[in-house]
């Protein structure tokens, strides 16, 4: 059975096959080949950039798509959905809810001038999403390094205009939003299609031999800001307080005032009347303010002597006769 199998084998061996079968294997392969050239596959966070012949035709969504085979068409994959960022002066480890950093120290990129003359260890990060995939490809030859070349000179410059005052304590937000408006100001410029999602100081320190010093100064400068604040609400509750009792007295001086004015009117056109009267009958009116200022003193008087006008007798006491009433009615 071995030996018909072996007879068999060499007969095929030695026969050639045949010309079609050939160039219809060729062509079967030629066309798989093409086929799997014909589909890419777009990721969920991808642009797809498609050149044909060398030329942009198109940009695709996620999801599978065709394309012409036999490299007519070139696709190029940008991760538009992504932030992605640039850091300085550190390198990130392991991402996630506890970030662990290199322990490399890049003095190199974050060492920098300020405007007095100081130095400092600014260590940030630029954050970006590419919103025009072609640009980003074709506008500009390596756009991570220009981005980054850009972002060091920027701050660079900002830093370099400030003082170390401002960097190291309150004018940290301020200065990142200046050197984000500048750098996108200039990759606008350069048509590089990159929004500038953030720029944030991740850390911003002394050199090592005058950390100390610069700490004291740190803590004095938030002490007296922090004095400044409590002086202001000290300053709110006292003075709105003083007005209002500042208020409160002027109302009453200006209620006294016109209670005397009034007072002192009505006394003047009393007078003015009585005056009236006493030149119209003299005696009349002299008798009744003689009656009627008795008539409102004597109630007052505990007891009350009659004496004689000529005196001709002694005092006489009036007797109480009110008192002995009201002593007779307990």
């Amino acid at each position: 059975m071995e030996e018909k199998v072996v007879e068999m084998f060499n007969r095929v061996k030695g026969q050639k096959p045949p010309t079609n079968m050939i160039v219809g294997g060729l062509a079967l392969l030629v066309a798989l080949w093409a086929a799997s050239t014909c589909f890419y596959k777009v990721g969920t966070e991808e642009t797809g950039v498609v050149l044909r012949l060398g030329k942009f035709s198109k940009m695709t969504e996620p999801g599978l798509q065709f394309k012409l085979p036999f490299g007519i068409d070139q696709v190029y994959l940008v991760k538009t959905g992504r932030v992605l960022r640039e850091e300085f002066g550190f390198r990130t480890q392991e991402p996630g809810v506890r970030t662990t950093y290199s322990p490399r120290r890049m003095e190199e990129e974050s060492l920098t001038l300020t405007g007095d003359l100081n130095v400092t260890d600014v260590e940030w990060m630029v954050q970006y999403q590419i919103n025009d995939p072609y640009r980003y490809l074709f506008k500009v030859n390596n756009p991570e390094t220009t981005i980054r070349d850009i972002s060091e000179a920027v701050v660079r410059r900002v830093v370099g205009n400030s003082n170390v005052s401002d960097v190291l304590t309150v004018q940290r937000a301020a200065l990142a939003l200046q050197i984000q408006s500048e750098v996108q100001e200039i990759l606008n410029s350069y048509e590089m299609g990159v929004r500038i999602v953030t720029v944030r100081f991740q850390d911003v320190n002394p050199p090592g031999p005058v950390r100390d010093a610069f700490n004291e100064v740190n803590e004095a400068e938030q002490q007296r800001e922090s004095m400044i604040l409590q002086a202001r609400a000290q300053y709110n509750q006292e003075v709105p307080k003083a007005r209002g009792v500042a208020r409160s007295r002027i109302l009453e001086a200006e209620g006294y005032a016109v209670e005397r004015v009034n007072r002192a009117q009505g006394e003047a056109t009393r007078f003015t009347a009585l005056l009236n009267e006493y030149r119209t009958a003299p005696e009349v009116t002299r008798q009744r303010l003689y009656l009627e200022t008795m008539e409102s003193i004597l109630p007052k008087l505990e007891e009350i002597y009659v004496i004689d006008g000529n005196g001709a007798t002694s005092p006489l006491p009036l007797l109480p006769l009110s008192q002995a009433r009201q002593g007779g009615a307990r």
